[in-house]
């Protein structure tokens, strides 16, 4: 079977899995109260995670799909800050004790969008509520047409280790079609200032299936990226889902890649990858030999969370800032989006929780099959089954739905174990939304598998 006819067949809207189950299955059933008992529940000795969403941006991508405001003044985002550190206050003050940190990650949004000072007092907020265990990240979503180097210094000065720096793609009419102008050469001076000041480690996060690109205009971008050795790789088709995000439609329809053309722009821009000493990491993701994700691969203790691929292994993430999602081993938890509302529920000394779900046993297993098939291309049925008390048989069901994909060599079947073959990269969420007992496939809230 042709890629192209795989293409046809599977190309379905699914999951990203970054979580299972899947965040449009949380329910209101899950609020604050619940939250508050589980965060009682943890352990002290547990090693956390925090993730803090800062929800502004200066203007508006159009291929965007995370929560976000534009802010044409800064005081709405002071405002924000002082909810957002009052919501820090709030739920370190619902734990049983002062807890550690081993991750620490700012997305958005652009996290940048705060004045140094505030991005400094932020973390100081943070690191005054939760102590920084040994070796520690603290990563940072950057914007790099505002970055100064004053700002990057202030990065330094806080313990910021790396910054992920959004570029999508360099091609001036994709950028223009897209609306974010981001010249080459100030994508460049922006890594060297991290540089300079200590932030080594550096992620780019690029992005195929936009309007104009082709598969030819895409490698120009990976070599021009590749040209300034950056770490990690993420490597994004575009979903394009204007019912969900109304700016979207101002994207033209007619400018966007056929469903081949995408196909093209991902496998050749991950040759592109591969072809420069890059290691293939998971779906998406594409790493030096020498980074701590690909030594993760090597030792098959990957794992996925809400900020894709990584090396976290800390049992609980909690999360701050308007729609922020957390984790922890009770289950999943979802903050208000409104800003507004936001703010209002944290200054009235609740915890802004609007959804989440209890993760049952059965949901466990499953959780932990599906990331060893996003983070392996792989799994162990019988291996991982016994960790959970059950039996591989419990999945025949499941194992006689691969039967398709078996047959048009997408995945490989040995015994209890199932292996996805290089041809059936791509389309790994087909595999593992097998195992996915609540989904429907094709809803429109889900992207395209490639």
């Amino acid at each position: 079977m042709t890629i192209q006819d795989l293409a046809a067949k599977y190309d379905l809207r699914l999951p990203r899995y970054t979580s299972y189950p899947t965040a449009p299955h949380f329910s209101p059933d899950v609020g604050p109260e619940t939250y508050a008992r589980w965060l009682s529940e943890l352990d002290p000795a547990t090693p956390l995670s925090l993730y803090t969403h800062v929800a502004y941006c200066e203007e508006m991508c159009w291929f965007c799909g995370c929560h976000t405001k534009i802010a044409k003044r800064y005081d709405p985002i002071a405002d924000y800050l002082e909810a957002v550190l009052a919501e820090i206050d709030l739920i370190a003050g619902l734990l049983p004790a002062k807890m550690g940190f081993k991750f620490m990650h700012f997305g958005g949004g652009s996290p940048t969008v705060l004045k140094a000072e505030d991005f400094q007092r932020l973390i100081t907020h943070l690191r005054a509520r939760f102590d920084m265990l040994d070796g520690a990240e603290i990563a940072v979503e950057m914007d790099p047409r505002t970055a100064t180097e004053d700002y990057v210094k202030a990065m330094a000065a806080v313990g910021v280790t790396r910054a992920s720096i959004g570029v999508q793609d360099f091609d001036a009419q994709v950028q223009e079609a897209v609306h974010r102008i981001q010249p080459y050469e100030k994508v460049a001076q922006v890594i060297e200032w991290l540089r300079t000041h200590g932030i080594t480690d550096i992620n780019m996060d690029l992005m195929y299936g936009l309007p104009y690109q082709t598969t030819e205009s895409i490698e120009r971008t990976i070599d021009r990226a590749l040209a300034l050795k950056p770490h990690r790789v993420s490597y994004f088709g575009y979903a394009h889902v204007p019912w969900m995000r109304t700016h979207m439609k101002m994207i033209p329809e007619e400018a966007l890649p056929s469903v081949p053309e995408r196909w093209s722009q991902y496998l050749n821009g991950s040759k592109r990858f591969e072809h420069n000493g890059y290691v293939t990491v998971g779906l998406d993701h594409f790493a030096a030999p020498d980074d701590e994700l690909a030594l993760a691969l090597n030792k098959k203790a990957l794992h996925r969370n809400f900020q894709g691929y990584t090396t976290d292994t800390a049992p609980a993430l909690i999360a701050f800032g308007a729609s922020g999602i957390g984790s922890l081993p009770q289950g999943y938890v979802g903050n208000q989006g409104e800003i507004g509302a936001y703010k209002r529920t944290v200054r009235a000394g609740t915890p802004p929780i609007t959804r989440g779900l209890e993760v049952k046993h059965e949901d466990k297993l499953r959780r932990a099959i599906i990331e060893r098939l996003m983070c392996d291309m792989g799994v162990d049925l019988e291996t991982v089954a016994a960790e959970y008390g059950a039996s591989p048989a419990d999945f025949e069901t499941e194992l006689s739905q691969l039967a398709d994909l078996e047959g048009d060599g997408v995945v490989v079947r040995d015994g209890w174990r199932l292996r996805v073959t290089d041809l059936g990269r791509p389309l790994v969420r087909a595999v593992c939304a097998k195992f996915d007992k609540y989904l429907n496939v094709g809803e429109k809230r889900h992207s395209q598998a490639v």
